[in-house]
């Protein structure tokens, strides 16, 4: 089986050739648009697919947002405007809320999925064949290649001609050796058969509109792209949604990505017309980003809907006395523990000084380019100890059903997650406590030459038996680990009064 970049790479390089034969010319450098809701793995396997196809790939962009400069070239001069644009191809789904005002096409919210498409509906209409050929005529064709391709070119065909009349008549001669099909398949049939699939395009529009806070009356234009927008039922179910708004079809839903990465290109390379030199593109992030701290949580750094490109920087500190390094793992989605998002990558830094837990600060940077992918860096603060990652393809591909429920279960979960972050808080201060206590039995600038023998082997009991317990009940509430903590103090503080050590403000690693 080939890799998924060697597939793009060949895809590419078939465009590259035609592009090339139209042109008449060498083309080395290009514009790529890629879904909305590709993540940065993916995004960063396409650039990779780029280079294997001979292709510099100078911007890789949103195939919404394309569609929107497609859209919107020929209204800079007019008053800002809202603008969603509804992209339902073959494989995907993405739906984008833009801003468009004086040339600047500024990306408010995206989301999609992207496993849902014109040839979903395929699917569900050849299966649909397949039963009705299997009952009828008592053929059997799931293990026939090429009579599952014969009826999947069909199948293609009668889908778009049933945009534009109510009946289509299948008709394969030699389907099978001695047998010859015809079926007369309706609209009503083939949108009772994927009826479900269409309905679940409006879950991201409605979360597009949640995370933009625009309200459905606030939508000035609903712009269609992609071919499968031509099909009268999802044309019906979105301006039923929008309460009567019809939908833009003034422009090709084919053509309009191209077109706008035509225009992306055209700046990028410096040849383009005043008409178009001015445009400016806005593009955020559809998750957001972040790191691994101390109790599975993980710490935000870029907050979904970031405008890119982006950097920021956060301080973190060290979780542990003496410290040798810290594994930096990265994840994105949008809820608190690390099991319920995606991961990206991890990388290691090493050789860290040595320090009392919560003295080493280390500095972690995330920067995401033009194109959605990311760099994230870390550095040891006073030093030149640094590292960092560009996140490869090394992950694979979210799961449609990851992508479905990412931030939808961030809302549906959000009490969850707060008592899950409350919990992780509880067990991390009272491991800090007891870090102290370990740390006032063994300094000898702090307690352990005034503490009498009897008072430290109470407090080295006490501290045995309290990380005995956190090991054995690795299901405790927050209650229990602050009424453990509550405990602790109640018998160590009056032991260690005189040990002023500072709870650090920075999140451990």
């Amino acid at each position: 089986m080939q890799a998924p970049d060697e597939i793009s790479s060949m895809v590419l390089l078939k465009m590259k050739q035609i592009a090339e034969a139209y042109l008449g010319h060498e083309i080395k450098n290009a514009v790529v648009t890629v879904p909305a809701y590709f993540n940065d793995s993916q995004r960063q396997a396409t650039k990779d697919a780029g280079v294997i196809a001979g292709l510099n790939v100078l911007r890789i962009i949103n195939e919404p947002t394309a569609a929107a400069i497609a859209y919107g070239l020929d209204r800079k001069e007019e008053a800002e405007s809202t603008i969603l644009v509804y992209d339902l191809g073959g494989g995907t789904f993405d739906v984008s809320l833009l801003t468009i005002e004086q040339g600047v096409f500024e990306v408010v919210a995206t989301n999609g999925d992207t496993h849902l498409g014109g040839e979903d509906f395929d699917q569900r209409t050849m299966d649909y064949l397949m039963g009705v050929i299997k009952q009828k005529y008592n053929q059997d064709l799931s293990k026939d290649k090429r009579a599952i391709q014969k009826l999947k070119r069909e199948v293609e065909i009668a889908k778009r001609t049933l945009s534009s009349t109510h009946h289509v008549t299948i008709e394969i001669e030699q389907l099978v050796p001695g047998f010859d099909f015809t079926e007369t398949l309706s609209r009503a049939k083939f949108e009772e058969l994927n009826n479900d699939l269409f309905r679940k395009t409006l879950g991201p529009l409605e979360q597009v509109l949640e995370d933009s806070q625009v309200d459905k009356k606030d939508i000035d234009e609903i712009v269609f792209v992609g071919g499968s927008t031509r099909i009268p039922r999802i044309q019906k179910l979105v301006k039923e949604f929008f309460n009567g708004k019809e939908p833009n079809l003034g422009i090709n839903p084919d053509e309009a990505v191209a077109y706008g990465a035509a225009v992306e290109a055209g700046i990028l390379s410096g040849e383009a017309g005043e008409e178009i030199s001015d445009v400016l593109l806005i593009d955020v992030t559809p998750l957001t980003l972040g790191i691994e701290t101390a109790g599975d949580v993980v710490s935000p750094v870029l907050s979904r809907g970031s405008v890119i490109p982006a950097t920021k920087t956060q301080t973190f500190a060290t979780s542990m006395d003496d410290q040798p390094m810290v594994n930096f793992n990265v994840f994105e989605g949008e809820r608190v523990l690390t099991r319920d998002n995606h991961q990206l990558g991890t990388f290691t830094l090493n050789n860290i000084r040595k320090g009392k837990k919560g003295e080493i600060k280390l500095e972690v940077t995330f920067d995401i380019d033009v194109n959605g992918i990311l760099k994230v860096s870390a550095v040891e603060t006073g030093t030149d100890n640094k590292g960092d990652i560009v996140i490869e393809n090394t992950t694979g591909r979210l799961t449609k059903e990851e992508i479905e429920t990412m931030v939808r279960d961030a809302e549906l979960y959000a009490e969850q997650d707060k008592e899950a972050k409350a919990t992780a808080d509880a067990k991390v201060a009272l491991e800090s406590y007891l870090n102290s206590v370990k740390n006032s039995i063994s300094d000898p600038e702090k307690l352990a030459d005034v503490l009498e023998t009897k008072d430290k082997k109470t407090l080295e009991s006490a501290v045995q038996e309290a990380e005995d317990w956190i090991s054995s009940h690795p299901d405790s509430s927050k209650s229990d680990y602050q009424e453990k903590l509550k405990a602790l103090q109640k018998l160590c503080d009056p032991l260690m009064e005189d040990d002023d050590d500072e709870d650090s403000s920075y999140d451990e690693l």
